[in-house]
């Protein structure tokens, strides 16, 4: 486990690259993971429902499941210490009620204002399409993935985001109903083995329009 955590904000997002070879035989514990995910879901979700879920493959079981579906980035899966598969929730309205009761044990919320809002939530998700809702959930899963590869660098880890592999067979794969679970994308995480490519960004002059 790594005993320092990087504090500076600029070294975590300047510093970060996408990295695609990592050093093998680093490996993240199961209580450092959990530390570096639970810091990544303190994104904001549309109305806090927190449509993400994560399978952590770590095993070289879990790794062999994933290999075939993701044949173009064969290297982060062998070398990484695991990769995430972020989902995005089709059913996460289930969860609401647990995550209001739970704002109001701990005094973030008073009852009558859970009360007030469980109706007008679950009217709103209940009049959306399921294009709307994806769309939705996409939004707030891609917040908590860029949030998980910041929390990674706090750890001195790199990451890379990847989306090319088999979206349609992944869910399956690690027994996850893929009508509810929609995959948003993998991101391999570990100690990198090489400093990855410094890339170019366009000027904010042309890209932003002040009005």
């Amino acid at each position: 486990m790594n005993q320092t955590l990087i504090n500076d904000f600029n070294e975590i997002v300047t510093g970060r690259r996408s990295i695609r070879n990592y050093d093998p035989t680093v490996k993240i514990s199961r209580l450092e993971m959990t530390e570096i995910l639970t810091k990544a879901t303190l994104a904001p979700s549309s109305v806090n429902l927190q449509p993400w879920r994560f399978v952590v493959i770590d095993s070289p079981q879990g790794k062999a499941t994933l290999a075939p579906l993701a044949k173009f980035n064969q290297t982060q899966v062998e070398t990484s210490a695991a990769v995430i598969a972020v989902f995005a929730d089709m059913k996460s309205l289930d969860y609401v009620d647990e995550i209001y009761g739970q704002a109001v044990a701990e005094g973030h919320m008073s009852a009558e204002v859970r009360d007030m809002q469980l109706p007008a939530i679950k009217g709103l998700i209940s009049t959306m399409t399921p294009e709307q809702l994806k769309d939705m959930n996409l939004i707030d899963s891609g917040l908590v993935s860029m949030q998980l590869m910041l929390a990674a660098r706090a750890y001195g880890y790199d990451t890379n985001p990847i989306g090319g592999y088999e979206k349609d067979k992944i869910a399956e794969a690690f027994d996850m109903d893929k009508e509810r679970y929609y995959p948003v994308m993998l991101i391999s995480m570990g100690k990198a083995k090489d400093m990855g490519y410094q890339s170019v960004r366009l000027p904010i002059e042309s890209i932003t329009e002040w009005k």
